[in-house]
Protein backbone atom coordinates (compact mmCIF):
# COMPACT_ATOMS: atom_id res chain seq x y z
CA UNK A 1 0.00 0.00 0.00
CA UNK A 2 2.80 2.39 0.86
CA UNK A 3 4.49 1.56 -2.46
CA UNK A 4 1.28 2.39 -4.32
CA UNK A 5 0.93 5.77 -2.56
CA UNK A 6 4.57 6.61 -3.28
CA UNK A 7 4.19 5.69 -6.95
CA UNK A 8 1.09 7.87 -7.20
CA UNK A 9 2.99 10.85 -5.80
CA UNK A 10 5.82 10.27 -8.27
CA UNK A 11 3.37 10.07 -11.15
CA UNK A 12 1.67 13.24 -9.99
CA UNK A 13 5.02 15.03 -9.75
CA UNK A 14 6.02 13.83 -13.22
CA UNK A 15 2.68 14.94 -14.60
CA UNK A 16 3.06 18.41 -13.10
CA UNK A 17 6.58 18.66 -14.47
CA UNK A 18 5.42 17.55 -17.92
CA UNK A 19 2.55 20.06 -17.85
CA UNK A 20 4.88 22.87 -16.85
CA UNK A 21 7.34 21.98 -19.62
CA UNK A 22 4.49 21.93 -22.12
CA UNK A 23 3.28 25.35 -20.95
CA UNK A 24 6.82 26.77 -21.15
CA UNK A 25 7.13 25.40 -24.68
CA UNK A 26 3.78 26.95 -25.68
CA UNK A 27 4.83 30.32 -24.25
CA UNK A 28 8.08 30.26 -26.23
CA UNK A 29 6.24 29.44 -29.44
CA UNK A 30 3.72 32.23 -28.85
CA UNK A 31 6.57 34.75 -28.91
CA UNK A 32 7.39 33.61 -32.47
CA UNK A 33 3.89 34.24 -33.83
CA UNK A 34 2.37 37.40 -35.29
CA UNK A 35 -1.42 37.39 -35.29
CA UNK A 36 -2.68 39.14 -38.45
CA UNK A 37 -6.23 40.53 -38.40
CA UNK A 38 -7.61 42.05 -41.65
CA UNK A 39 -10.40 44.56 -41.00
CA UNK A 40 -12.99 46.62 -42.85
CA UNK A 41 -15.54 48.47 -40.72
CA UNK A 42 -15.30 46.15 -37.72
CA UNK A 43 -15.85 48.65 -34.91
CA UNK A 44 -18.30 46.30 -33.17
CA UNK A 45 -15.84 43.43 -32.93
CA UNK A 46 -12.20 44.50 -33.22
CA UNK A 47 -11.75 45.75 -29.64
CA UNK A 48 -13.07 42.57 -28.05
CA UNK A 49 -11.13 40.41 -30.52
CA UNK A 50 -7.84 42.12 -29.66
CA UNK A 51 -8.55 41.70 -25.94
CA UNK A 52 -9.24 37.98 -26.48
CA UNK A 53 -6.05 37.60 -28.51
CA UNK A 54 -3.92 39.26 -25.84
CA UNK A 55 -5.61 37.20 -23.11
CA UNK A 56 -4.67 34.08 -25.07
CA UNK A 57 -0.99 34.94 -24.65
CA UNK A 58 -0.20 36.66 -27.97
CA UNK A 59 1.45 40.05 -27.84
CA UNK A 60 2.46 40.43 -31.50
CA UNK A 61 -0.77 41.62 -33.14
CA UNK A 62 -0.98 43.30 -36.54
CA UNK A 63 -4.28 44.80 -37.69
CA UNK A 64 -4.35 45.46 -41.45
CA UNK A 65 -7.16 47.87 -42.20
CA UNK A 66 -8.82 48.43 -45.59
CA UNK A 67 -9.54 52.13 -44.95
CA UNK A 68 -12.54 51.58 -42.68
CA UNK A 69 -15.17 54.32 -42.58
CA UNK A 70 -16.23 53.66 -38.98
CA UNK A 71 -14.29 53.74 -35.66
CA UNK A 72 -12.19 50.63 -36.36
CA UNK A 73 -8.85 52.45 -36.57
CA UNK A 74 -9.67 54.64 -33.58
CA UNK A 75 -10.36 51.55 -31.46
CA UNK A 76 -7.18 49.80 -32.60
CA UNK A 77 -5.10 52.90 -31.84
CA UNK A 78 -6.40 52.66 -28.28
CA UNK A 79 -4.14 49.60 -27.81
CA UNK A 80 -0.57 50.89 -27.53
CA UNK A 81 1.16 47.61 -28.38
CA UNK A 82 -0.99 46.67 -31.39
CA UNK A 83 0.42 47.47 -34.84
CA UNK A 84 -2.06 49.17 -37.19
CA UNK A 85 -1.25 49.07 -40.91
CA UNK A 86 -3.15 50.56 -43.85
CA UNK A 87 -3.32 47.92 -46.56
CA UNK A 88 -2.44 48.36 -50.21
CA UNK A 89 -4.24 46.50 -52.96
CA UNK A 90 -7.86 45.34 -53.05
CA UNK A 91 -9.82 43.11 -50.72
CA UNK A 92 -8.46 40.50 -48.38
CA UNK A 93 -5.75 39.62 -50.88
CA UNK A 94 -4.34 43.13 -50.56
CA UNK A 95 -4.50 42.95 -46.77
CA UNK A 96 -2.58 39.68 -46.67
CA UNK A 97 0.05 40.81 -49.17
CA UNK A 98 0.61 43.90 -47.03
CA UNK A 99 0.98 41.81 -43.88
CA UNK A 100 3.29 39.25 -45.48
CA UNK A 101 5.74 42.01 -46.41
CA UNK A 102 5.90 43.36 -42.85
CA UNK A 103 5.74 40.34 -40.54
CA UNK A 104 9.18 39.55 -39.08
CA UNK A 105 8.40 36.60 -36.79
CA UNK A 106 8.99 32.98 -37.91
CA UNK A 107 5.27 32.25 -37.98
CA UNK A 108 2.04 34.13 -38.61
CA UNK A 109 -1.60 33.26 -38.01
CA UNK A 110 -4.49 34.96 -39.82
CA UNK A 111 -8.03 35.29 -38.46
CA UNK A 112 -10.94 37.47 -39.56
CA UNK A 113 -11.72 40.69 -37.71
CA UNK A 114 -15.43 39.98 -37.17
CA UNK A 115 -14.89 37.76 -34.13
CA UNK A 116 -16.15 34.57 -35.79
CA UNK A 117 -12.93 32.76 -34.80
CA UNK A 118 -11.72 32.21 -31.23
CA UNK A 119 -8.10 33.36 -30.65
CA UNK A 120 -7.68 30.68 -27.98
CA UNK A 121 -7.55 28.17 -30.85
CA UNK A 122 -4.29 29.70 -32.13
CA UNK A 123 -2.43 27.39 -29.74
CA UNK A 124 -3.60 24.45 -31.86
CA UNK A 125 -1.54 25.76 -34.79
CA UNK A 126 1.78 26.07 -32.95
CA UNK A 127 3.18 22.54 -32.88
CA UNK A 128 1.95 21.60 -36.39
CA UNK A 129 3.73 24.70 -37.76
CA UNK A 130 7.02 23.17 -36.63
CA UNK A 131 6.60 20.42 -39.23
CA UNK A 132 4.19 21.86 -41.79
CA UNK A 133 4.43 24.96 -43.97
CA UNK A 134 0.72 25.76 -43.74
CA UNK A 135 -1.96 24.82 -41.22
CA UNK A 136 -5.62 25.32 -42.10
CA UNK A 137 -8.37 25.74 -39.51
CA UNK A 138 -11.29 23.38 -40.03
CA UNK A 139 -14.45 25.06 -38.79
CA UNK A 140 -16.64 23.18 -36.32
CA UNK A 141 -19.88 25.00 -37.15
CA UNK A 142 -22.93 22.76 -37.02
CA UNK A 143 -24.91 25.28 -34.97
CA UNK A 144 -23.43 28.63 -36.03
CA UNK A 145 -23.35 28.13 -39.81
CA UNK A 146 -26.62 28.02 -41.75
CA UNK A 147 -27.54 24.96 -43.82
CA UNK A 148 -27.12 27.00 -46.98
CA UNK A 149 -23.59 28.03 -45.98
CA UNK A 150 -22.69 24.46 -44.98
CA UNK A 151 -23.97 23.16 -48.32
CA UNK A 152 -22.07 25.83 -50.24
CA UNK A 153 -18.89 25.18 -48.30
CA UNK A 154 -19.27 21.44 -48.94
CA UNK A 155 -19.65 21.95 -52.71
CA UNK A 156 -16.75 24.42 -52.94
CA UNK A 157 -14.46 22.22 -50.84
CA UNK A 158 -15.33 19.04 -52.75
CA UNK A 159 -14.88 20.69 -56.14
CA UNK A 160 -11.49 22.08 -55.10
CA UNK A 161 -10.32 18.71 -53.81
CA UNK A 162 -11.52 17.00 -56.98
CA UNK A 163 -9.67 19.44 -59.22
CA UNK A 164 -6.45 19.34 -57.22
CA UNK A 165 -6.46 15.74 -56.00
CA UNK A 166 -6.34 16.83 -52.36
CA UNK A 167 -8.26 16.21 -49.13
CA UNK A 168 -8.43 19.71 -47.60
CA UNK A 169 -11.39 19.59 -45.15
CA UNK A 170 -12.40 23.28 -45.25
CA UNK A 171 -11.13 25.28 -48.20
CA UNK A 172 -12.92 28.54 -47.36
CA UNK A 173 -11.90 28.84 -43.71
CA UNK A 174 -10.44 32.26 -42.86
CA UNK A 175 -8.33 30.96 -39.95
CA UNK A 176 -4.89 29.61 -40.89
CA UNK A 177 -1.21 29.72 -40.06
CA UNK A 178 2.00 29.95 -42.10
CA UNK A 179 5.69 29.71 -41.85
CA UNK A 180 6.41 33.36 -42.65
CA UNK A 181 9.06 32.55 -45.25
CA UNK A 182 6.45 30.54 -47.16
CA UNK A 183 3.82 33.29 -46.96
CA UNK A 184 6.22 35.87 -48.37
CA UNK A 185 6.49 33.87 -51.61
CA UNK A 186 2.76 33.96 -52.33
CA UNK A 187 1.40 36.28 -55.01
CA UNK A 188 -2.35 36.69 -55.45
CA UNK A 189 -3.57 37.35 -58.98
CA UNK A 190 -7.21 36.18 -58.97
CA UNK A 191 -10.24 37.83 -57.37
CA UNK A 192 -9.36 39.62 -54.08
CA UNK A 193 -12.20 37.81 -52.25
CA UNK A 194 -11.15 34.27 -53.18
CA UNK A 195 -7.73 34.43 -51.60
CA UNK A 196 -8.16 31.25 -49.52
CA UNK A 197 -8.48 29.05 -52.61
CA UNK A 198 -5.65 30.78 -54.43
CA UNK A 199 -3.17 30.42 -51.60
CA UNK A 200 -4.01 26.72 -51.28
CA UNK A 201 -3.56 26.20 -55.04
CA UNK A 202 -0.14 27.86 -54.95
CA UNK A 203 0.99 25.95 -51.88
CA UNK A 204 -0.17 22.60 -53.27
CA UNK A 205 1.39 23.16 -56.69
CA UNK A 206 4.68 24.13 -55.02
CA UNK A 207 4.75 20.93 -52.96
CA UNK A 208 4.42 22.54 -49.53
CA UNK A 209 3.40 20.39 -46.57
CA UNK A 210 -0.18 21.18 -45.48
CA UNK A 211 -2.33 19.98 -42.59
CA UNK A 212 -5.42 21.11 -40.68
CA UNK A 213 -6.67 21.51 -37.10
CA UNK A 214 -10.24 21.89 -35.78
CA UNK A 215 -11.25 25.43 -34.77
CA UNK A 216 -14.31 27.00 -33.19
CA UNK A 217 -16.61 28.94 -35.49
CA UNK A 218 -19.02 31.30 -33.75
CA UNK A 219 -21.41 34.08 -34.70
CA UNK A 220 -19.74 37.35 -35.58
CA UNK A 221 -19.69 39.96 -32.81
CA UNK A 222 -21.61 42.48 -34.90
CA UNK A 223 -21.85 44.23 -38.23
CA UNK A 224 -22.71 42.77 -41.62
CA UNK A 225 -20.93 40.26 -43.79
CA UNK A 226 -18.89 41.85 -46.60
CA UNK A 227 -19.96 39.23 -49.17
CA UNK A 228 -23.24 38.13 -50.77
CA UNK A 229 -23.86 34.40 -50.22
CA UNK A 230 -24.94 33.35 -53.72
CA UNK A 231 -22.61 35.69 -55.58
CA UNK A 232 -19.62 34.64 -53.49
CA UNK A 233 -20.50 30.96 -53.88
CA UNK A 234 -20.56 31.10 -57.69
CA UNK A 235 -17.41 33.21 -57.63
CA UNK A 236 -15.66 30.55 -55.54
CA UNK A 237 -16.67 27.76 -57.93
CA UNK A 238 -15.46 29.69 -60.97
CA UNK A 239 -12.24 30.49 -59.14
CA UNK A 240 -11.68 26.78 -58.44
CA UNK A 241 -11.87 26.04 -62.16
CA UNK A 242 -9.61 28.95 -63.10
CA UNK A 243 -7.06 27.91 -60.48
CA UNK A 244 -7.10 24.32 -61.71
CA UNK A 245 -6.53 25.58 -65.26
CA UNK A 246 -3.51 27.56 -64.04
CA UNK A 247 -1.99 25.17 -61.50
CA UNK A 248 -3.28 21.69 -62.39
CA UNK A 249 -4.43 21.71 -66.04
CA UNK A 250 -3.85 18.00 -66.71
CA UNK A 251 -6.26 16.95 -63.98
CA UNK A 252 -8.82 19.63 -64.92
CA UNK A 253 -9.05 18.69 -68.58
CA UNK A 254 -8.95 14.98 -67.74
CA UNK A 255 -11.93 15.42 -65.44
CA UNK A 256 -13.77 17.37 -68.15
CA UNK A 257 -12.95 14.65 -70.66
CA UNK A 258 -14.22 11.96 -68.32
CA UNK A 259 -17.59 13.76 -68.23
CA UNK A 260 -18.06 12.56 -71.81
CA UNK A 261 -19.02 9.24 -70.23
CA UNK A 262 -22.38 10.78 -69.29
CA UNK A 263 -23.65 11.37 -72.86
CA UNK A 264 -22.03 8.07 -73.85
CA UNK A 265 -24.23 6.16 -71.39
CA UNK A 266 -27.31 8.14 -72.40
CA UNK A 267 -26.75 7.44 -76.09
CA UNK A 268 -26.03 3.76 -75.46
CA UNK A 269 -29.17 3.23 -73.37
CA UNK A 270 -31.24 5.06 -75.98
CA UNK A 271 -29.86 2.81 -78.73
CA UNK A 272 -30.60 -0.29 -76.61
CA UNK A 273 -34.09 1.02 -75.90
CA UNK A 274 -34.79 1.44 -79.64
CA UNK A 275 -33.46 -2.03 -80.38
CA UNK A 276 -35.38 -4.00 -77.72
CA UNK A 277 -38.66 -2.09 -77.70
CA UNK A 278 -39.03 -1.03 -81.34
CA UNK A 279 -36.68 -3.52 -83.02
CA UNK A 280 -34.81 -0.66 -84.61
CA UNK A 281 -31.07 -1.13 -84.88
CA UNK A 282 -29.27 2.23 -85.14
CA UNK A 283 -25.62 1.52 -85.82
CA UNK A 284 -24.73 5.21 -85.77
CA UNK A 285 -25.89 5.54 -82.15
CA UNK A 286 -23.91 2.49 -81.06
CA UNK A 287 -20.81 3.70 -82.86
CA UNK A 288 -21.09 7.22 -81.45
CA UNK A 289 -21.56 5.88 -77.91
CA UNK A 290 -18.49 3.64 -78.38
CA UNK A 291 -16.35 6.59 -79.49
CA UNK A 292 -17.57 8.67 -76.54
CA UNK A 293 -16.88 5.75 -74.19
CA UNK A 294 -13.29 5.51 -75.41
CA UNK A 295 -12.70 9.26 -75.02
CA UNK A 296 -14.37 9.37 -71.60
CA UNK A 297 -12.50 6.30 -70.37
CA UNK A 298 -9.22 7.85 -71.43
CA UNK A 299 -10.07 11.06 -69.58
CA UNK A 300 -11.09 9.12 -66.47
CA UNK A 301 -7.88 7.08 -66.57
CA UNK A 302 -5.65 10.12 -66.98
CA UNK A 303 -7.45 11.99 -64.18
CA UNK A 304 -7.06 9.00 -61.85
CA UNK A 305 -3.35 8.73 -62.62
CA UNK A 306 -2.96 12.50 -62.14
CA UNK A 307 -4.59 12.31 -58.69
CA UNK A 308 -2.38 9.37 -57.67
CA UNK A 309 0.79 11.10 -58.86
CA UNK A 310 -0.19 14.29 -57.03
CA UNK A 311 -0.68 12.38 -53.78
CA UNK A 312 2.58 10.47 -54.20
CA UNK A 313 4.39 13.75 -54.85
CA UNK A 314 2.98 15.29 -51.66
CA UNK A 315 3.97 12.24 -49.59
CA UNK A 316 7.50 12.31 -50.98
CA UNK A 317 7.80 16.03 -50.27
CA UNK A 318 6.54 15.45 -46.73
CA UNK A 319 9.00 12.62 -46.14
CA UNK A 320 11.85 14.71 -47.53
CA UNK A 321 11.08 17.58 -45.20
CA UNK A 322 10.74 15.29 -42.17
CA UNK A 323 14.14 13.79 -42.91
Amino acid sequence: MYYSDKLTREQYSQRRQSTQQHEDSINELRKNVTVVIPTLNEEQSIGKLIQETKASGYSRIMVVDAYSQDRTREIVNGFEDVQLIQQHGRGKAGALQTAFLLVDTPYLVVLDGDGSYDPRDIDRFLFPLNKFDFVKGERQAKTTMSRLHRLGNFIITRSFNLLFGTEVPDVCSGFYGFKTEVAKNLNFEKHPLTVEQEMLAQLISSGHAITSVPVTYRKRFGGRSKTHTWRQGFRDLITNINLARSYNPILLFSVLASLILIPAFILLFYAIYLYFFFHVYHGGYFLASLVLFVLGAQGFTVSTIAVMLRRIERKLNSLGKNN
